[in-house]
């Protein structure tokens, strides 16, 4: 729908529990479809990183140039964001060494810069405003450091911390119900309150992917990563298809 005064309309959706259901579907999908390239296709983590970031900036031209939203080409974006951010993160915490702390302290200031500087450009961070070129990349370059450093921290739980899968999914999941409650209970934020669960969705769908594919000995089920990352692909497209998603139009 179009903005008052003049104002583009936004490209992004509304943000319901619809948005974050197929949020975690696409953060799985990003773990299971980026380990099927890069692990099962043995095509390593720099060439699936290299394919992926193709599509990725790929889906950001046709989704700035968009002059409304589409849901296909939004979710297509972030599933794009997340496979990339599966590969890379995977890329510098193994091939280059720096492990899962390393990887994590070093994606965490990169997003922590992304919204300092975004915020410092426009004056806000929230979803609502994203109605210009300037603000969508800067989302987009936000989102593909938080989908990265999900997948670092994702690994660094399960891992470093020895939680297991599950035990990481359990720390994430009740993360996500704290957010939860303090956005309908407290004064905080919405709009921190936003990126904080956009984060924290991102490790949830890491170990619940991994948890999937991931061989029965290091605690996973080892399913099929072909058939795991298409049975999430099809989860999101039947939500799209059942459900009408809006365009963002209110602050959050």
């Amino acid at each position: 729908m179009n903005g008052t005064s003049g104002q583009a309309a936004s490209k992004v959706p509304h943000v319901t529990f619809l948005f974050w259901l197929v949020k975690i579907a696409a953060t799985t999908l990003g773990e299971t479809g980026g380990d099927a390239v890069s692990m099962s296709m043995n095509l390593g983590y720099l060439v699936g990183t290299a394919i992926f970031a193709v599509l990725f900036v790929a889906a950001v031209y046709f989704q700035i140039a968009a002059k409304k939203f589409h849901p296909f080409v939004y979710w297509a974006t972030i599933i794009a964001s997340t496979t990339v951010g599966t590969t890379l993160a995977d890329f510098a915490d193994r091939s280059l060494g720096i492990g899962y702390t390393g990887g994590s302290a070093l994606l965490a200031l990169l997003l922590a810069g992304s919204l300092l500087l975004w915020h410092r450009t426009l004056g806000t961070v929230a979803v609502d405003s994203i109605r210009t070129p300037k603000a969508e990349i800067f989302y987009w370059v936000t989102i593909m450091f938080s989908q990265t450093l999900g997948t670092a921290l994702g690994d660094w739980t399960a891992d470093t911390a020895a939680l297991g899968y599950l035990g990481a999914a359990m720390i994430f999941g009740g993360a996500l119900a704290l957010v939860a409650a303090a956005y309908a209970w407290t004064q905080v934020s919405h709009t921190v309150l936003f990126w904080a669960a956009f984060v924290l969705t991102r490790p949830l769908g890491a170990v619940v992917g991994d948890f999937l594919d991931k061989p029965v000995a290091k605690g996973g089920l080892e399913l099929s990563r072909y058939s795991a990352s298409l049975a999430l692909l099809a989860f999101i497209v039947l939500c799209l298809l059942l459900f009408r998603q809006q365009a963002a139009s209110k602050a959050h």
